[in-house]
């Protein structure tokens, strides 16, 4: 099983970004995405995930202004990230499992992907 997210990068405060995750080795369609981040000293956080039934949720300081997708065609989901401030500076990693009870919990995913550093300069 890999994911590999990818579409990071350094923009400005109030620019976006689309961030892809890309899955291989496993059945996408029937697979919980979630997207969280981690910043240098901080713990890693649930930013949003996205269901089997496209059922989305996102954390609150991101809620309006980004939105999660996925593309099943592509086994690949997106998060589109719009407004970003200096507070979203962080390296976003992608994670995945069938059954998830708790999307917020990183404990409930068993498939991870390597991390896409996003830097928002003021």
């Amino acid at each position: 099983v890999q994911l590999q997210a990818s579409g990071g990068g350094l923009v400005q405060a109030g620019e976006s970004l689309r961030l892809s995750c890309e899955a291989s080795g496993i059945t996408f369609h029937y697979y919980t995405i979630g997207w969280f981040r981690q910043a240098p000293g901080k713990e890693r956080e649930w930013v949003s995930s996205i269901t089997s039934t496209d059922s989305s949720s996102y954390e609150d300081s991101v809620k309006g202004r980004f939105v999660i997708s996925r593309d099943n065609a592509k086994n690949t989901v997106y998060l589109q990230m719009n407004g970003l401030k200096p507070e979203d500076t962080a390296a976003y990693y992608c994670a995945a499992d069938i059954v998830v009870q708790r999307p917020r919990e990183p404990h409930e995913y068993g498939y991870w992907g390597q991390g896409t550093q996003v830097t928002v300069s003021s």
